[in-house]
């Protein structure tokens, strides 16, 4: 039975691969993205009519959008902080895929299993915090997974079988990348086939957890 993905962020980088990969297992795959279709993840009129329009039930929606900084790189200290760099990627990292569970409720599977999954970071675990610094987007992180993890509590009464999580898909060899030479890196495609692998491998028991590409569970 065919299964149908729908993939926000598929324009480029990690979501472009996603989709192809999607499609290369089967799926048939839905892409939004701004530069292509004028998604715009930090506006709920965007999000509501768009998805508004969708009736397809999704076995997995995939939240792929996001961004690093908005031209400064991210802060190595205070002094570097600002409230505007801080509000715009609180907006696209953690407002607009909060936006987006809201109205895509109504598309995941009641009665089977599905997947809500975003991409997070590493950087957003608060445990894991051993460097300091990158203040707003690690703290737009970390608010999308307390969106996800609240929000797959109160799933679980309606979606029974729902798996909604935080996917950390490690250092990818991308534009959002680029300026970070010394971190190694995969291509996108191997990142896409980890992270679908290891959505592959989660159950509902799993839903409201923060794992990395390899399956294994960070610290919120």
């Amino acid at each position: 039975m065919e299964q149908n993905a729908l993939v926000i962020g598929a324009s480029g980088g990690i979501g472009l691969a996603l989709a192809q990969e999607l499609e290369a297992r089967g799926y048939s795959v839905t892409r939004l993205s701004r530069s292509k279709d004028g998604f715009d993840v930090t506006c709920e009129d965007s999000v509501a009519t768009t998805l508004g329009r969708l009736d397809t039930p999704f076995d997995l929606i995939l939240v792929a959008s996001g961004i690093l900084s908005n031209g400064q790189g991210p802060e190595k200290t205070l002094r570097s902080l600002s409230a505007k760099e801080m509000s715009d990627l609180f907006a696209a990292n953690a407002i607009g895929p909060a936006l987006i569970l809201k109205h895509s409720i109504k598309l995941l599977h009641k009665r089977k299993r599905s997947v809500f999954a975003a991409l997070s970071a590493r950087v957003g675990s608060i445990g894991d915090n051993k460097l300091g610094g990158w203040y707003s987007y690690r703290t737009s992180k970390s608010a999308l997974n307390q969106v996800l993890r609240t929000a797959s509590i109160e799933l679980s009464r309606t979606h029974k079988n729902l798996v909604c999580t935080a996917v950390h898909p490690g250092t990818v060899a991308t534009e959002f990348t680029k300026n970070y030479p010394n971190h190694q890196s995969v291509s996108p495609h191997q990142a896409a086939v980890h992270i679908l692998n290891t959505l592959d491998n989660l159950t509902p028991e799993d839903s409201g957890h923060f794992f990395d590409w390899a399956g294994k569970p960070i610290p919120w």
